[in-house]
């Protein structure tokens, strides 16, 4: 599915060039800057990687909206199927799939919940989704409320490849980052193998 090559490429883009930029404006002006600020001193770039695993895991603690407030927002101001939810540069970025097949992209504020913005969206794969939530239970923001307990949640995507459907989501935690499989029917929450 194109968009989620464009997901994973976006995502890359932004850890490798952006996560200084991305946990900067997604502390904000709430008591963890100063620890965000600590822990990406521009001073020493040598081990990007390192800084950006701890930046990664301090950013989202900073948001007062759990990716599954995001979608239920997005929702509230574009009604449909939301299909993928991501913290990402700054804002939750929710994918909704509407009535008539229109997809649409609303962005919503981190702290507060409230739509930034929201815009219609030229994708062609609305039939494939429909085929893959055909007989789901578990929407979006079930999924992203069944991962909080793995950590806090920093994206929901649907992966409508294969036999293997399920809500993709990553987690941030003090152990790190990891991926998981919700269930489209069940809920339950499973290790992602591909992220061994």
């Amino acid at each position: 599915m194109k968009r989620n090559i464009v997901i994973a490429v976006v995502t890359a883009a932004a850890l490798v060039g952006g996560g200084t930029a991305t946990a900067l404006s997604v502390a904000g002006d709430d008591e963890n800057t100063t620890s965000v600020t600590r822990a990406d001193d521009d001073r020493d770039d040598r081990d990007d990687d390192r800084d950006d695993d701890r930046i990664g895991a301090a950013a989202p603690a900073s948001g007062k909206v759990t990716a599954a407030e995001a979608i239920a927002a997005a929702l509230d101001h574009t009604p449909g199927t939301a299909v993928s939810a991501e913290l990402d540069d700054g804002s939750w970025e929710i994918e909704v799939l509407a009535k008539g097949d229109t997809w649409h992209t609303v962005r919503i504020a981190p702290d507060s919940g409230k739509v930034l913005s929201a815009h219609q969206d030229d994708e062609d794969d609305a039939a494939e989704v429909r085929a893959a939530l055909k007989n789901a239970t578990v929407t979006a923001e079930q999924a992203a409320r069944a991962a909080e307990s793995k950590g806090t949640v920093v994206s929901v995507d649907l992966d409508d490849d294969g036999d293997d459907r399920a809500w993709d989501t990553e987690t941030h935690a003090s152990g790190g980052e990891r991926e998981w499989k919700v269930d489209l029917r069940s809920g339950a929450v499973v290790a992602d193998r591909d992220d061994d």
